[in-house]
């Protein structure tokens, strides 16, 4: 028991030396800092709000689109009564671009020719005269056994509109 004591009593009398005044500057430092004036928190920043992006080429030729050759540029009709109707409800091919889609076949029904057209995802959709397809507000004028006639209707670039002449052809199995 002794040597238990003999061991115990210098570790006793380091504890006991270190919390005597030998950390008074650290003490002094605290009360400073306690006294200086209290600091203020920035405001949090304001974001200006989210401004939609309004995409003003809708009615241009998509860029991925093959351009027309010189010989199919001929215009229909150039004039002041050219302009589509944009307060018409849109028809489901109108959201496709025409080089995407293409005939695949045509029936009739009633009396009446029906083209079928693929819209480049797989589904087939019967269309005929007066029908609308097409990003540029193409019509059909008229659907036979073998090609849909379409008028498009695309902005002549100065602030006008102009009809243009497109055709869908059933492509023959190579």
């Amino acid at each position: 028991m002794n040597c238990k004591l003999f061991v115990l009593f210098p570790v006793l009398l380091a504890l006991v030396a270190c919390t005597g005044s030998g950390n008074q500057d650290l003490r002094d430092y605290i009360a400073e800092v306690k006294k200086r004036p209290k600091g203020t928190i920035e405001p949090i920043p304001t974001f200006r709000p989210y401004e939609a992006f309004s995409y003003s080429a809708v009615t241009l030729r998509s860029p991925f689109e093959v351009p027309l050759p010189e010989a199919e540029k001929v215009y229909v009709a150039a004039s002041e009564n050219v302009k589509p109707d944009l307060n018409r409800e849109k028809e489901v091919l109108e959201s496709f671009n025409i080089a995407s889609l293409r005939m695949v076949g045509s029936l009739t029904q009633g009396g009446v020719l029906w083209a079928l057209v693929d819209d480049g995802t797989g589904e087939v959709h019967p269309v005929t005269n007066g029908n609308y397809l097409g990003k540029n507000h193409g019509r059909i004028v008229a659907a036979n056994d073998g090609s849909v006639e379409i008028v498009e209707i695309v902005s002549n670039g100065r602030d006008g509109w102009v009809e243009r002449p497109r055709t869908l052809k059933i492509k023959e199995k190579e």
